[in-house]
């Protein structure tokens, strides 16, 4: 098979795109992918995780078959979310640097609509959006996809889950005779469903390593905890982590807040998304995640996708996800782009049962992640006590009369005196089983 693109078929304004993006190889989606959609009719399904090119993958030969001196919307991708979709529309808008006459739009929900109408009266072939928002802008006749050739559909096995009526309500509308194109890292019975309902007889299948469904690059673990241990273990696990990035999973808005509070109040570098939370505050933190400027993000499984970020080497499934399709998408956000990555998965005992079915579910084995001992949890706590501190921002609002007299307590002390002073106070405090033991 080529490891070159324009034996794919792809032209030479398109190669001078990924070019100047240093992308030179076709990944394995991308060099199954490409040829059947350029040379072929039919509707196509590709089974293939996130983080393997898909973007490119349809992005690139949809592209090239846009007929730009045609002034109405022949494409539609339509994403789960609102995140999934900027980034898909950044990626077509890199892509297409070179053919500045494909006009390209983002409707997507959680920002004001009217700019989203006003863009959509002038010239459009392709649009990404997300159910929701398409939906309404149909109802008020600000968007027309009764002729697209092209309909995209990215991330599928969510949307037939918790977005199936906007999804639904748009098939209606687009035209029969069209070309379908669907991608999902998991082949449920939804999956199958919606294929055989909105799809053509004679559909292209496309598997992209089926052996491990694409879970390349990941260590599968799992701890067994109990109740009261759970948020020290996962407190131990990220201070071994430190400097490195990762994401951890709850399986509701109220878990994501309630864990945020506690890795805020430990003084660790994280940032929390859920639905609930303003598309502007998403959008932040997001932002902050993507650049560097926050090591941990604590989210929900919607919540969570269209996150591209390759530099994440750890996923912890803080709650056992309700789905093997969101187990897929979850451990997915690490070991992009061919790198290594960590899924963690933190059970109580009732749970370890549910392991083999995962196992046998997706092809993947889990190994037993070694739990800290009492000793070294102790001695983590007294670590986080530590960061508090050192990370504790001085109050400037306190009296200088009393300052002076807390400085005169220690001004005696040198520093080693000082910290083993705090340190003995802490053990003290805590009940702590860090004390050497005279007998050792």
């Amino acid at each position: 098979m080529s490891n070159r693109f324009s034996d794919l078929g792809i032209n030479s304004n398109f190669q001078q795109s990924l070019s100047d993006l240093q992308i030179s190889e076709p990944t394995d989606i991308q060099k199954k992918v490409i040829p059947v959609f350029l040379n072929n009719k039919q509707d196509l399904v590709a089974l293939a995780k996130t983080g393997t090119g898909k973007t490119i993958a349809f992005g690139l030969p949809l592209l090239q078959l846009i007929d730009a001196e045609k002034n109405f919307i022949q494409a539609l991708v339509l994403v789960p979310t609102r995140e999934l979709g900027q980034q898909i529309y950044n990626n077509l808008m890199l892509f297409a640097s070179n053919t500045p006459e494909i006009s390209i739009a983002v409707i997507c929900g959680g920002i004001p609509i009217k700019p989203q109408i006003d863009r959509l009266k002038s010239t459009t072939h392709i649009i990404v959006a997300t159910p929701g928002r398409l939906t309404d802008l149909v109802k008020r006749d600000a968007v027309d996809i009764k002729n697209i050739s092209y309909f995209i559909l990215d991330e599928a096995d969510e949307m037939v889950s918790a977005l199936k009526e906007g999804l639904d309500s748009i098939i209606k509308v687009i035209p029969k005779k069209r070309r379908t194109l669907l991608f999902t890292a998991t082949m449920s019975g939804a999956i199958n469903q919606l294929i055989n309902n909105y799809m053509s007889n004679n559909v292209i299948n496309i598997e992209v390593d089926m052996s491990t469904l694409g879970h390349q690059g990941i260590d599968h673990q799992y701890v067994i905890v109990d109740p009261i241990e759970k948020l020290e273990v996962l407190l131990h696990f990220l201070n071994s982590k430190e400097g490195q990035r990762g994401i951890i999973f709850c399986k509701t808005k109220a878990a994501v807040n309630k864990l945020a509070k506690n890795l805020a109040i430990n003084k660790f570098s994280s940032g929390a998304i859920h639905g609930s939370l303003t598309q502007g505050i998403r959008d932040r933190i997001m932002g902050q995640f993507r650049e560097g400027y926050l090591d941990i993000l604590i989210a929900t499984d919607l919540a969570a996708r269209g996150i591209d970020v390759k530099e994440i080497t750890y996923v912890v499934n803080y709650h056992l996800p309700d789905t093997y399709e969101a187990y897929v998408h979850r451990s997915g956000r690490s070991a992009r782009a061919g790198a290594k990555g960590l899924s963690l998965t933190i059970l109580q005992k009732e749970e370890i049962k549910d392991i083999s079915d995962f196992e046998k579910e997706l092809g993947i084995v889990f190994k037993p992640f070694s739990k800290a001992d009492s000793h070294s949890i102790e001695e983590n706590n007294g670590l986080l006590w530590a960061k508090k501190i050192f990370k504790t921002r001085p109050n400037k609002n306190i009296k200088e009369e009393f300052r002076n007299k807390i400085k005169t307590v220690f001004h005696h002390l040198t520093k080693e005196e000082l910290i083993e002073k705090l340190l003995a106070n802490y053990l003290s405090q805590n009940d702590s089983k860090l004390l050497e033991s005279k007998n050792k």
